[in-house]
């Protein structure tokens, strides 16, 4: 039997696939992706922030809002506590909350809300203005929900959280209601990696 050069090139692309030095991910893998490539946005403290201030760790991205009821203090409780099963390697791991409400979500109240979790972890806050194309660079969704008075609306948004190496790279997707293990097991991968 005769192989092509497409054939020997396939060949090698699925063994290099099954490779051993290729780490298996809890997460879906979606390295390479052509969104959620980063952010420059202020935090909490009114710092501006970018992928490369994080650079050698790894850097876990959730979108939410501060009077979410259940999925956001839930992704970020279950974050701080990937950090203290990380052990030493917990100040590599750096938890960044991103507001889907910047009308509501000042940064003393974001500051506020973080401390909760994990006194390291950041808050950004983008304009109103900034968030569609925010939204879009990251393929995630959000659409405000009124209430019964103008204050008390609630936010519809996706929860999931991106996950990036220690050189800024979008490595990882995890869905919201994971498992933590599979987050500290896949952090570890990256952090060795």
């Amino acid at each position: 039997m005769m192989l092509t050069r497409r054939g020997l090139l396939l060949s090698a692309a699925a063994l290099a696939a099954c490779s051993p030095d290729q780490p298996s991910f809890s997460g879906i893998d979606i390295t390479g992706a052509d969104y959620a490539q980063g952010f420059d946005l202020p935090d909490h403290n009114g710092q501006r922030r970018t992928l490369a201030d994080f650079k050698g760790k790894v850097v876990v991205v959730f979108f939410g809002f501060t009077q979410c009821p259940d999925v956001c203090p839930t992704s970020m409780a279950e974050l701080a506590q990937v950090k203290q099963q990380l052990g030493a390697d917990g100040d590599k791991l750096q938890g960044i909350f991103i507001t889907v409400d910047p009308e509501r979500d000042t940064g003393e109240l974001l500051k506020a809300y973080m401390t909760n979790f994990d006194p390291s972890f950041l808050a950004l806050v983008p304009t109103l203005a900034q968030l569609p194309d925010l939204a879009k660079a990251y393929k995630i969704y959000y659409k405000k929900v009124e209430g019964k008075t103008p204050t008390s609306y609630t936010m519809d948004h996706s929860a999931g959280s991106y996950v990036y190496d220690g050189s800024g790279r979008v490595r990882l997707y995890h869905r919201y209601g994971s498992p933590t293990e599979g987050l500290v097991s896949d952090v570890r991968a990256l952090l060795k990696g």
